[in-house]
């Protein structure tokens, strides 16, 4: 069945679907990682998104099982490619991507030009869009919603048995952040995004605020909370999302991007050193006022933004990209065990 792609800037573009045929709309970006698709699909950061995967062959490796997903199911509104393939080979698959997106009723269209699309949104920006097939939908633009609400936990839940306990604060947490904490012989306590750590009887040694999908400014509780926890001197691990909340909550400010950061091979500069590193991104604002007392911890090599700050005194600190990866390089998973002696 052929379906179209129309942007807000009055753009169409026609492609065989290969996923659910219901018409959905959101804002459209694109990621430039050459594999992992199933863990991107997956990562509740891309709410309320029509994700453009620009390599150009994508289901070859179909879907591993569930355990290896980074929630609960797929997150993104939609998925634009350039070329299907539904002959996947590789032992953890379990299904087709073309049985995955029409179990979760997730459009997707094959569109043979992804490079042409890509460009487009590089220089007009990020834009809305939606994906058409017999029904027509308005425009919807994520920003707009507290999407961290929709997507984060409803209940604490707790795993592990460490010595030391971290509080997770689930904005839209990926699966890879718990597992990187309980491999540290951690007990982790997921929280839902308005918890408040500061007034909470549970007993724990640090806070790490995760990743999630919209405009910081919307998750309003969570800055909030963040800044009472400031107060009291909790240590703070800031990861994406967290990066820009942390940002807020001490008195910085964030902006939205031109076409944000989505893939596997950002180059961030240590700062103070001569070090890059190569890291895992999905993000549409930065943070560009540093809070008084902060300073810098890493710049993006590419456009000079912000990829993380650290307290010059406190143990507070945050990263912009994905030290737990998945997919993409693990490179800077040591930020966990930095945070951690810091505690």
């Amino acid at each position: 069945m052929i379906g179209k792609l129309i942007l807000e800037d009055g753009s169409k573009f026609e492609g065989e679907s290969f996923g659910a045929t219901i018409s959905m709309a959101g804002e459209v970006v694109f990621s430039t990682g050459m594999t992992g698709y199933p863990e991107s699909l997956t990562d509740p950061s891309y709410k309320g998104e029509i994700l453009i995967l620009t390599y150009p062959l994508i289901g070859n490796y179909g879907v591993p099982d569930k355990k290896f997903w980074e929630s609960e199911g797929i997150k993104v509104s939609g998925l634009v490619i350039s070329n299907y393939i539904d002959t996947p080979s590789h032992f953890q698959s379990k299904m087709t991507l073309s049985t995955w997106l029409k179990k979760e009723n997730i459009p997707a269209l094959e569109i043979a030009d992804t490079r042409f699309l890509t460009q487009k949104i590089r220089s007009r920006g990020t834009m809305l869009g939606k994906i058409i097939f017999k029904e027509d939908v308005e425009f919807y633009n994520p920003d707009l919603e507290n999407l961290v609400a929709k997507v984060s936990t409803k209940k604490v839940i707790k795993q592990g048995n460490g010595k030391k306990t971290v509080l997770l604060v689930d904005c839209g947490a990926k699966k890879n952040i718990e597992r990187c904490l309980l491999k540290r012989g951690l007990t982790v306590i997921t929280v839902p995004w308005d918890f408040d750590p500061a007034s909470s009887d549970l007993k724990f040694d640090a806070i790490i605020i995760s990743n999630g999908p919209g405009d910081p400014k919307k998750a309003t509780k969570t800055i909030l909370n963040i800044k009472k926890a400031l107060n009291k001197k909790i240590p703070i691990l800031g990861v994406c999302l967290g990066n820009q909340l942390l940002a807020l909550a001490a008195g910085g400010d964030t902006k939205k991007l031109k076409f944000g950061h989505r893939s596997q091979n950002q180059p961030c500069l240590l700062e103070g050193s001569d070090r890059c590193y190569i890291t895992t991104q999905n993000h549409g604002f930065e943070v560009f006022k540093i809070p008084k007392g902060f300073r810098p911890w890493f710049t993006n090599a590419n456009d000079g933004s912000n990829e993380g700050i650290i307290h010059t005194k406190l143990p507070f600190m945050s990263v912009q990209f994905h030290p737990e990866a998945n997919p993409g390089p693990v490179d800077t998973e040591w930020i966990f065990d930095y945070f951690l002696k810091r505690i």
